[in-house]
């Protein structure tokens, strides 16, 4: 992988990860285009996800603020509410990454078929909330932590390429009946300590000298464009998901699913 392709890899991911169109869908299909293979496409991808994460501490951090002191005053409040359905909805996810993550790296190989798949699926599931309507009593509901864990199962899923994370978490959320701007906010913060999590796994436990064509520049500067593209995407974006028809996300995923599996059988 070049520099270059590292850029605009990184710029793909930051402009897709606030966005329920698959930012790891994407990136498989830009893998493919550029002939990035092997073992540097799970590292790229949990480098340039890194950068993403960054762009979103530095685009919540007043409200990052508030709830870590919330969480170390230990008082019963609304931000610590927010802070314990953060942890709750972390369990399905650190169940994945203890016991199924080979399997998750397995489907990390360019295989177009699944992130097609995957696509149509994400579609599926945005259309689906839109047209779900909660009994009135669970209508713009507080989340608790049942709410956050069925929505950490939902993020669990979205490991798969193609699947977006955003959007699974997202559509759950609305078709539990919980508020909007909560949803998309819970849904943007609760990735923060999983991903931090996997990028130091990846920092403590990695080889990068045994990734051709990966070496700490290109890594850099996928992080650094995943991070300016990100924080733009976070700060003009965020609003479209709280407050945009999620239909039109649906029909872009459709469309590019469909692509990508005929483009795969062809």
């Amino acid at each position: 992988m070049s520099i270059f392709e590292a850029i605009i890899m990184g710029i793909v991911q930051g402009l897709t990860e606030f966005l329920p169109v698959s930012s790891s869908g994407h990136l498989e299909i830009l893998n493919v285009i550029f002939g990035v293979k092997g073992e540097g496409n799970l590292l790229f991808a949990t480098v340039v996800h890194g950068g993403t994460v960054l762009s979103t501490i530095v685009v919540f951090r007043k409200e990052i603020g508030r709830l870590l002191k919330a969480f170390f005053r230990f008082r019963p409040s609304p931000e610590m509410r927010f802070v314990v359905n953060i942890l709750v909805s972390m369990l399905p996810v650190l169940f994945v990454g203890l016991f199924l993550k080979d399997g998750v790296e397995a489907l990390f190989t360019g295989n177009l078929l699944v992130v097609g798949t995957m696509l149509l699926v994400t579609a599926a599931l945005l259309l689906f909330s839109g047209s779900v309507r909660p009994r009135p009593r669970l209508r713009n509901r507080e989340m608790d932590m049942i709410d956050a864990f069925i929505i950490g199962i939902g993020q669990s899923f979205a490991v798969l390429p193609g699947l977006s994370r955003s959007g699974t978490t997202i559509s759950t959320g609305l078709m539990l009946g919980i508020r909007r701007e909560e949803v998309a906010s819970f849904s943007f913060l609760m990735v923060l300590i999983p991903i931090i999590g996997a990028n130091l796994l990846e920092v403590v436990g990695g080889d990068f000298s045994q990734v051709p064509g990966l070496g700490a520049d290109v890594l850099i500067a996928g992080f650094l464009s995943s991070f300016i593209a990100g924080v733009f995407a976070c700060r003009v974006m965020i609003n479209l998901v709280k407050r945009g028809k999620l239909i039109w996300f649906a029909l872009y995923c459709a469309l590019l699913g469909i692509g990508v599996i005929v483009y795969t059988l062809a």
